[in-house]
C-alpha cells in the first residue's frame, strides 16, 4: 500500500472498524474494531496515491469513476468513521495544509461570480432533470435545511415547519406586503407566503428548470396575481420591497460579492423592512470550498463563517437583530435524501449514468456527515435598517409560529387567504 496513505491512516483512526484494500489485494484494518465494519477497495496503485496527496478532491473522484470501491458498508459509513476520527482536522498533514492555504489564497477567483458566471454555476446544478428532484426531495421540493420538530418528523413535516419558522421571523404585521424572494428555487417558500399571509412575493432565480416549474404551480393554485417568479439575478432587481427573504441561495454567492449582495439588499428594502437570510455557515473561521464539491457540484460555491456576513452586512448599513444557528437538522435532512435517492438509485441511473450516481451517493454522504462530525450549522439571520421595526421581545416569534401551525394543520379546503381570514376571525 501507498506508504503516505499508510502513515496518514495510521494516525488518524483510532476508533471504528475500517479495512483497505490495496490495489494488490492486500487487507490492513483501522480502528479499535468497535462498530460496524467497512471495507474500501483501491483497484489502482493511481488512486492510493491520489487520495494520500490530496484527499478532499480525489477520494470522492476516484470513487466516482470507478477507481475505489466500497466492499463492505456504504459511503456513508466509511466517511462517518474517518470525519468522527479526524473532526475538523481531517487537512492536518504539512502538505494537505498547503494546500489548503493556496486554494484559501485562490477563492476569490475561484469564486467571481459575475452575473454570467453565476447564472452557469445555477445551471450546473438546478438545470439538471426535474424528474432527479423528485426522487429524493418532499413533495414541496424543499432543496434547503429543513427543521426537526420533533426527532420523528417526517421529511415533508420538517420543510413545512422550515417555512413557517421563517415566515415567523419575518413578521407579517398586515396583508399585502411586498416581499423578494431571492432565489426562490421551485417557488415553494414564496407560494406558502402568497397562500398563508397573503404577500404579494417576486421570486427571483437564474435556473430555467425552477423558474418554469415555480410558474406552473403559482398558475395551478390560483397565485399568480400574488406570486411572480423571474429569471433575474438578485443584482438587477428594483424595489422596494417589505420584506425580503432568502433561503439557500447565499452559499453560491461568493465571498467576493458579500458586499454588493448586501448592498442590494438595503437598497431594495424599505426603511422600515425586515430581511431574513438563511444559509448554510461554519462554525470556526473562514475557510474554502471542499474541492469535490466546488469542482462537481456548486462550482463557485462558499459556505461562510458568521465573521464574514456580519462584517458585510454591517458595511452596508443592516441591523444585526436576530442570529439562530441550528445544528445537526440539515444533517437529519441530507439522511432523507441520502436515503431516498438511494431507494430510487436505479431510476437516476436511468436518467443518468452509474458514474453519476456514485457522484450524488458521495455528495450526499459527505454532506450529511460534514453537518454530524465537521465544521458546517446552518444560520438564520434576521436584518432590519431601523432600530424599532421589531416588537423588543422575540415573544412575537413563537405566537406567530403557533398561529401559522394551526393554520397548516387545517384540511386543505380551508387553506387559502380568504379561508384563513374567515376562520381567524371567528376564532
Amino acid at each position: 500500500m501507498n506508504r503516505i496513505l499508510t502513515y496518514f491512516l495510521d494516525h488518524l483512526l483510532h476508533t471504528g472498524n475500517l479495512t483497505v484494500i490495496d490495489a494488490s489485494g492486500h487487507r490492513q484494518t483501522w480502528g479499535d474494531g468497535t462498530g460496524m465494519p467497512v471495507a474500501i477497495r483501491f483497484n489502482t496503485k493511481a488512486a492510493e496515491r491520489g487520495v494520500a496527496l490530496n484527499p478532499s478532491l480525489r477520494f470522492g473522484e476516484l470513487y466516482m469513476n470507478g477507481d475505489i470501491d466500497i466492499v463492505e458498508g456504504t459511503m456513508y459509513d466509511a466517511l462517518a468513521i474517518i470525519f468522527q476520527n479526524a473532526g475538523n482536522n481531517v487537512t492536518s498533514r504539512p502538505w494537505m495544509k498547503a494546500l489548503e492555504r493556496l486554494r484559501i489564497a485562490a477563492r476569490r477567483i475561484v469564486q467571481y461570480n459575475t452575473p454570467k458566471r453565476s447564472r452557469a454555476n445555477v445551471q450546473h446544478h438546478y438545470d439538471l432533470s426535474g424528474e432527479l428532484y423528485d426522487l429524493f426531495l418532499d413533495e414541496d421540493r424543499q432543496y434547503s435545511c429543513a427543521y426537526f420538530e420533533r426527532p420523528d418528523a417526517t421529511l415533508e413535516e420538517a420543510q413545512l415547519a422550515k417555512k413557517r419558522h421563517i415566515a415567523a421571523k419575518l413578521k407579517f404585521d398586515r396583508d399585502d406586503l411586498r416581499v423578494l424572494d431571492i432565489g426562490c428555487g421551485w417557488g415553494g417558500m414564496g407560494l406558502y407566503l402568497a397562500k398563508n399571509l397573503a404577500a404579494d412575493v417576486v421570486g427571483v432565480t437564474l435556473s430555467d428548470e425552477q423558474l418554469a416549474i415555480a410558474q406552473r404551480r403559482a398558475e395551478e393554485a390560483g397565485l399568480s396575481d400574488r406570486a411572480e417568479f423571474r429569471l433575474q439575478d438578485y443584482r438587477k432587481t428594483e424595489g422596494p420591497f417589505d420584506r425580503i427573504v432568502s433561503v439557500g441561495m447565499f452559499e453560491h454567492v461568493g465571498v467576493g460579492f458579500y458586499d454588493e449582495f448586501f448592498e442590494r439588499c438595503a437598497k431594495v428594502l424599505k426603511d422600515d423592512g425586515v430581511m431574513l437570510l438563511h444559509t448554510i455557515g461554519r462554525y470556526d473561521p473562514p475557510g474554502t470550498t471542499n474541492s469535490f464539491i466546488a469542482k462537481y457540484i456548486f462550482p463557485g460555491g462558499y459556505i461562510p463563517a458568521l465573521s464574514e456576513v456580519m462584517a458585510a452586512s454591517e458595511r452596508q448599513g443592516l441591523i444585526i437583530t436576530d442570529v439562530e444557528v441550528l445544528r445537526i437538522h440539515y444533517a437529519e435532512t441530507l439522511k432523507h435524501w441520502r436515503e431516498r435517492f438511494l431507494a430510487h438509485r436505479e431510476e437516476a441511473k436511468a436518467l443518468y449514468d452509474e458514474r453519476f450516481c456514485r457522484m450524488w451517493e458521495f455528495y450526499l454522504a459527505a454532506s450529511e456527515t460534514a453537518f454530524r462530525w465537521q465544521d458546517l450549522v446552518v444560520f438564520q439571520m434576521q436584518f432590519t435598517k431601523s432600530l424599532d421595526s421589531l416588537p423588543i421581545t422575540r415573544g412575537y416569534m413563537a405566537a406567530e409560529e403557533d398561529r401559522l401551525r394551526r393554520i397548516d394543520e387545517r384540511p386543505a379546503g380551508n387553506s387559502n387567504v380568504t379561508d384563513i381570514r374567515e376562520c381567524e376571525a371567528a376564532e
